[in-house]
């Protein structure tokens, strides 16, 4: 077995397209504005952040044996980031994400991810076959899952003894695929990262804030999570504790693709340093509103 990274990053990596609109949008506009391409998706953005952070971590994903993917590949690595067990596919083009944001923030996205949809538990191969654990020696660090991963993949982890030693730590894609998530409730310890939208679609209700969004996702079985709410107050909850709470600055927003990443991966090297849960939280939100206001990259 090869040396464990302290954090392994499983989902998607793809190219992000974004728009970004002068003026705000309505359906059917053409706007003037700007657009960029960049590396992304919710696995290499928390990844991303991470090494940026000065922590470490390792990328499982799934891209095509394209150019595309090359390149991929090459700025990944670039960036500190670890890409020696990426899975790539020879029948498909490597994913890519297309977004159009404005004043207003995210108008429409569309994600295709169907080239780590397609390779489904191969993904997780080096979890299994001792590169990076086994059944008889499974991975000891923390796992960050994204919701790119398809319902099956997520249902196979909470079963699967190669996970059994592992922190995980589970952010949706978005909304529209947040409910991939619900096997994930069953395993004992898994903290979800949540905007309040995507907390109503796992509680299955609607909530009047993200204090009521994480209670009702803690109803339903999780047993941590931590909700955000745009400019509003992030909950923290866990089962059978008081709810942390903390309010993100004001800020000017200039960009919001990988803002809830940037998140995640602050808060996950806050309390891998140490930090207490107050704390963690508060230097999570900061560093979220940093990114959003346009004071570091991604």
């Amino acid at each position: 077995m090869t040396d464990q990274p302290a954090v392994l990053c499983i989902g998607a990596l793809l190219w992000d397209v974004i728009g970004q609109s002068f003026g705000a949008m309505a359906p059917g506009a053409d706007m003037p504005g700007s657009i960029a391409q960049l590396p992304g998706g919710v696995a290499f953005n928390v990844a991303n952040s991470l090494t940026g952070l000065g922590q470490p971590a390792e990328l499982l994903a799934a891209i095509g044996c394209d150019g595309a993917g090359d390149v991929l590949i090459e700025e990944a690595s670039r960036l500190g980031i670890g890409t020696g067990h990426i899975h790539r596919n020879a029948s498909m083009s490597s994913d890519c994400y297309v977004a159009i944001e404005g004043p207003q923030g995210l108008f429409a996205a569309v994600a295709d991810a169907r080239c780590l949809e397609t390779a489904g538990v191969q993904v997780l191969a080096p979890l299994r076959d001792g590169r990076l654990g086994s059944a008889a020696a499974p991975f000891a660090g923390r796992i960050m899952l994204d919701g790119n991963l398809t319902t099956a993949v997520l249902a196979d982890i909470v079963q699967d003894p190669c996970f059994a030693a592992a922190e995980l730590r589970v952010v949706p894609a978005s909304p529209q695929k947040a409910d991939r998530l619900l096997p994930l409730f069953a395993r004992p310890g898994t903290c979800f990262y949540l905007n309040r939208e995507e907390a109503e679609v796992l509680a299955g209700t609607d909530s009047t804030d993200s204090l009521t969004a994480a209670q009702a996702v803690i109803a339903r079985g999780a047993e941590r999570v931590i909700v955000t709410e745009g400019p509003n107050p992030v909950v923290d909850l866990r089962r059978g504790q008081p709810a942390l709470t903390s309010c993100p600055p004001r800020v000017e927003i200039l960009r919001t693709t990988g803002a809830g990443d940037r998140f995640v991966a602050a808060h996950l090297v806050a309390e891998m340093r140490g930090e207490a849960g107050q704390s963690a939280l508060d230097f999570a939100v900061a560093a979220a509103a940093a990114l959003v206001s346009g004071q570091v990259a991604q």
